[in-house]
């Protein structure tokens, strides 16, 4: 099936992705493509293997076999920081901020593997030093004023709404300045306004930076609000794929959730 979006450049590229955990495969010959410039969806039942994906494309787990492609490079054996640094910017199913630090510094954090000075030019004091921290923390307020988190940016991460706390995990995965964007369940805990702002500022980060999306979600007001395109996976396997309304109809992807039978009632 062809969609407007092959006409564009593969940013990401999987391949025969398995991962096995003793005698447990949770995930079994997975294969995904996505264009430059898409926002794609991977849903399926918990314990799909979903969070699993996530983990082998951002290098924490090492695939027992497959390729993952990333602008053509085979990202398999490389470590999570080396991935961020080619491109890959990620946020986790449980939020994984710096909690005693303020909102501002937990975005600044995600410059300093830029920053471009060295220890000497830090224990010092150095001109370098004064100059590019000016610039990191100038940069980290752009990004909080983009998510809409300027009035945050002195408190502490933990005293923070849980639904803020998410964007604040999002501003940091786009301070790292990435092509692709990994969300994993971005929508957890939020309630239905807060859904809707988040998929308002999902689209507006994707135009405005020019990015591809590739999210997990369980919610699927905001998975068929805002992806064009959608992969399935129960038991590690891909069992569909399409538009959200081709996804929706889908016989396979309605007894995966509802369990055996209801797909041949619908």
């Amino acid at each position: 099936m062809s969609t407007p979006a092959e006409t564009q450049t593969p940013v990401l590229q999987v391949e025969g992705l398995t991962k096995q955990f003793g005698g447990l495969r949770a995930v079994n010959d997975f294969n995904i493509t996505i264009y430059e410039g898409a926002l794609a969806g991977l849903i399926g039942p918990n314990g799909a293997g979903k969070t699993t994906i996530f983990n082998q494309i951002t290098g924490i787990y090492i695939p027992t076999s497959g390729v993952i492609k990333f602008n053509g490079l085979n990202l398999v054996g490389f470590e999570p920081h080396e991935i961020t640094r080619a491109g890959i910017g990620r946020t986790f199913q449980n939020i994984r901020l710096f909690q005693n630090l303020t909102v501002l510094d937990n975005v600044r954090i995600a410059f300093h593997p830029q920053s471009g000075y060295s220890m000497f030019d830090s224990i010092f004091s150095m001109p370098r030093f004064s100059r590019r921290e000016k610039e990191i923390t100038e940069q980290a307020q752009e990004f909080l004023e983009i998510m809409n988190l300027s009035r945050f940016q002195n408190e502490i991460a933990r005293n923070l709404p849980y639904g803020e706390q998410r964007r604040v995990e999002i501003a940091r995965a786009m301070a790292c300045q990435p092509r692709l964007l990994l969300l994993d369940e971005p929508a957890a805990g939020m309630n239905p306004k807060e859904i809707a702002q988040l998929m308002e500022m999902i689209h507006f980060i994707r135009d405005k930076f020019k990015l591809t999306i590739l999210l997990i979600e369980h919610q699927m007001r905001l998975v068929m609000g805002i992806c064009e395109y959608l992969t399935v996976v129960d038991f590690g396997e891909v069992i569909a794929r399409g538009t959200p309304k081709e996804i929706q109809a889908n016989p396979k992807v309605i007894e995966a959730y509802l369990g055996k039978g209801a797909g041949h009632a619908a």
